[in-house]
């Protein structure tokens, strides 16, 4: 198979350069830490509760776009598919602190778990006080009894939007642990790859899939998903997935949500909305309504083809926060 191409320079070098190019293209609003890979606005208000996310590079415009008005406050980033270092998260802690308390977001990986825990245990010898929710949305991974053993995949979306939001208007770090758990606990996400991704350093893909296949329940960075298959049509493919959403909560008649469609990297606007179209049909046949719509590109693994689908529960609590505006880099809604 060929070797994909990227417009890159020294291959060692591309999180240090895309970390660059982002506090470029923010135009002042965040700024790089010194000695670490770690990105935070430039203006934490104070007796502010702070949200600092992170995870590895390559998921762009996640995590390290995701900083701005009512979104994250900093983001500790790791290397291509890789945990930040607990130093790289201390930093940043320490630079978005505000005497409220830090709330760590993140995607609920074996490394990031590990990282970001030391990190909050040498945060708090420090007199920082830090609470944590990890993102456990992918249906495909493991059982409904075993929700915590579930990967974090395009929630986190929602997540950092309204866990920011209730970060820049609650003056309590366990009220905005309060929201952020009341998310995580009603959202469901599932993806699909028809092609692989690859990693930048050694230009090797992330798995293997037959041109006439899918993936149903492919994870982020390639993980395995739960049953690969002939190539079906987008409707066939919208109505399994959306499918297994609405089983896992389960959602229910009358249900309100938002929903979103995330690119995982090389997939068209034109086939995403083909499949956002049917989704839609099939959440107004089960009678759940949707509050909110979000089609676009969030949560990617470099030129992966493929989509996810997300489903998130709503009450007057969650849309007061994810209605509010957000502007980042990566996602902005007016």
């Amino acid at each position: 198979m060929a070797r994909p191409k990227k417009l890159i320079n020294d291959p060692r070098a591309v999180v240090t350069e895309l970390l660059d190019g982002l506090v470029l293209a923010n135009d002042g609003r965040v700024k790089k830490l010194d000695g670490v890979d770690a990105l935070v606005a430039t203006h934490v208000p104070d007796g502010k509760v702070a949200l600092l996310v992170g995870g590895g590079s390559g998921h762009e415009p996640l995590f390290h776009g995701f900083i701005g008005r009512n979104l994250a406050d900093g983001a500790a980033c790791g290397q291509i598919f890789a945990a930040p270092p607990p130093d790289t998260i201390l930093a940043a802690t320490r630079a978005v602190n505000r005497g409220k308390g830090v709330l760590y977001l993140y995607g609920n990986y074996a490394g990031d778990n590990m990282n970001f825990d030391i990190a909050a245990e040498l945060a708090a010898d420090e007199g920082i006080e830090v609470r944590t929710v990890r993102v456990w949305d992918d249906v495909a991974a493991a059982p409904p009894e075993r929700m915590q053993d579930r990967r974090g995949i395009a929630a986190d979306v929602y997540m950092i939007k309204i866990a920011g939001a209730a970060a820049a208007t609650l003056g309590s770090l366990d009220e905005v642990v309060r929201v952020a758990e009341k998310a995580r606990d009603g959202v469901r996400s599932m993806g699909v790859a028809v092609a692989a991704g690859s990693i930048p350093e050694t230009g090797q893909l992330t798995f293997e899939l037959a041109d006439d296949e899918i993936e149903i329940g492919m994870g982020a960075h390639g993980e395995p998903g739960v049953a690969r298959r002939k190539l079906p049509t987008a409707d066939e493919i919208a109505d399994d997935m959306v499918a297994r959403l609405l089983a896992d909560l389960p959602f229910r008649r009358g249900d309100e949500v938002a929903l979103l469609v995330n690119n995982l990297g090389a997939t068209t606007m034109m086939e995403m909305l083909i499949v956002y179209r049917r989704a839609r049909k099939v959440l107004a046949d089960a009678g759940i309504t949707v509050h909110r719509s979000d089609v676009g590109t969030w949560l990617t693994t470099q030129e992966m083809a493929g989509l996810s689908i997300t489903l998130l529960k709503l009450d007057d609590e969650l849309k007061r926060y994810l209605d509010m505006p957000a502007e980042s880099l990566g996602y902005s809604r007016a």
